[in-house]
């Protein structure tokens, strides 16, 4: 019991993970509550459709260093009422429509990335979901567009009831069948376009698909699959983060795994009510499922997922996720000595996800005191003119490239005037690849009109014990 409530209080301490919480809360409940319909519809894949019309309007918005968000949402939610139309009013019907739009974006989305440099990481969080790396703004708008989703629902519940059952039938009783089908469509846009945050959008379809399944399994009427839906996505959603936590696995995937598990629970409890042929059935296909899951996970190690990495000198740090092994008993000591001194140390366990927490929200930590272990790296231009000095570890890099992960860092006294860039003069520094801890403050330099974070050393010191060189999350 102490060991459970141990690992939340560790895991809630975390800003970047309470902000994560709230946000996947919401997006998992407006995912459910528009799957039941677009599951009875017959457009559950209408996400991935959507989502990958989202990963090409987030690849072309990160090229032009537009904000992503603000960009894709208009976008896809136009999609969505084309997707609708193109359905309805031409001989190109449902599924391929959605496999005509899914296709087509992402090759576009692809080609954005192959011609532009600098962006792979940023673009591959929403392709692999990175809900740990969310900016202060980020959240607000999630929230926002959330709360808005889960209100409309309600308002117009009864009239998405009456167009999901019997769509005919509600046009000829009076009800604005188009209208509401293009308010269903607007409210899985902007569904998916926050759920890519979370999921990516290889998986965002089955935030939607998986809990309006499994609820069907066990309840008829409509009301009582959607509450069961709400429940079932929100439990899984929880579930998947803390394992993730613990872990050490990728968010996203560990939240589908759960509803998989939660969908052949509800499968065994449909058949033993269902009568001795459909258990054998099920007994059949859990036999087959377990085979394919073992086959697919024996010798396999829980770091061989594509996921991200990050460059060092930005303030707009790309995204990461992902995790190390769980925290040792001495770094837990430190953490509290770290406290009482106000100084924040970046983790091993959370070493990523705090980095990138700094970037997207510098506002909360300049002139604050920071504590980092890492490598000692040095890097320079061509014409070695200027050397800039890191305190890095490597990090799971997008598509096979890894990527390094950390802070530039710098004695005070060798920065430049007016907020320049940092030289590496006035003190003798360790040799490259040497396991350093860094103390600082955290401050930033000008460099051609762009702002970069560095720590201001007040100490840096060569360990003997090394820690984790590659880290996850």
């Amino acid at each position: 019991m102490y060991v459970i409530r141990d690992t939340f209080i560790s895991m809630f301490s975390f800003a970047f993970i309470q902000r994560a919480v709230i946000v996947g809360f919401l997006v998992s409940l407006c995912a459910s509550l528009l799957g039941v319909s677009l599951v009875l519809k017959r457009y559950s894949m209408i996400g991935d459709g959507l989502s990958h019309v989202g990963f090409a309007t987030l690849a072309a918005a990160t090229a032009l260093n537009m904000a992503p968000l603000a960009v894709s949402i208009p976008v896809v939610v136009a999609s969505a009422f084309f997707l609708l139309r193109l359905s309805e009013h031409s001989k190109i019907r449902g599924d391929a429509a959605i496999a005509l739009f899914s296709t087509g974006a992402l090759a576009v989305g692809v080609m954005v990335i192959s011609i532009t440099t600098g962006m792979n990481v940023d673009v591959c969080n929403y392709l692999f979901g990175s809900i740990l790396a969310m900016s202060k703004a980020d959240v607000r708008l999630s929230i926002a567009l959330s709360a808005a989703v889960i209100f409309l629902f309600v308002i117009f519940y009864n009239k998405i009831f009456a167009v999901t059952f019997d769509e005919n039938f509600a046009r000829a009783t009076g009800v604005r069948a188009g209208l509401y089908n293009m308010i269903i469509a607007l409210l899985t846009a902007v569904t998916i376009v926050l759920g890519m945050r979370m999921m990516g959008a290889l998986l965002i379809s089955s935030l939607i698909i998986f809990p309006a399944l499994s609820s069907m399994r066990l309840f008829k009427s409509f009301r009582a699959v959607t509450i069961s839906s709400a429940v079932v996505s929100v439990s899984c959603f929880f579930a998947g983060i803390v394992v993730s936590y613990i872990f050490a696995t990728p968010t996203g995937a560990s939240i589908v795994i759960f509803n998989i598990l939660i969908f052949i629970v509800f499968s065994f409890i449909e058949a033993l009510r269902n009568g001795p042929r459909r258990r054998r059935l099920m007994r059949t296909t859990a036999a087959a499922l377990t085979m394919l899951i073992l086959g697919c996970t024996r010798g396999s190690p829980v770091l061989n997922t594509p996921q991200n990495a990050a460059g060092t000198r930005s303030v707009k740090l790309e995204e990461i996720e992902r995790a190390a092994p769980p925290m040792e008993e001495e770094e837990e000591a430190a953490d509290e000595k770290a406290k009482e001194g106000d100084i924040i140390e970046i983790k091993e366990k959370m070493f990523i996800a705090q980095t990138n927490d700094v970037y997207l929200n510098p506002e909360d930590y300049l002139g604050k005191t920071i504590k980092i272990e890492g490598l000692f790296k040095t890097a320079s231009y061509d014409d070695l003119s200027r050397v800039f000095s890191f305190v890095l570890r490597n990090g799971p890099g997008c598509c096979g490239n890894d990527g390094a992960v950390g802070f530039e860092v710098s004695w005070p006294e060798a920065s430049g005037p007016n907020n320049a860039a940092p030289l590496l003069t006035g003190h003798e520094y360790p040799r490259q690849d040497q396991w350093v801890e860094a103390v600082g403050t955290l401050s930033y330099y000008e460099d051609e009109g762009y702002p970069y974070l560095y720590l201001a050393l007040n100490s840096l010191e060569v360990k003997q014990k090394r820690g984790r060189e590659f880290v996850s999350q």
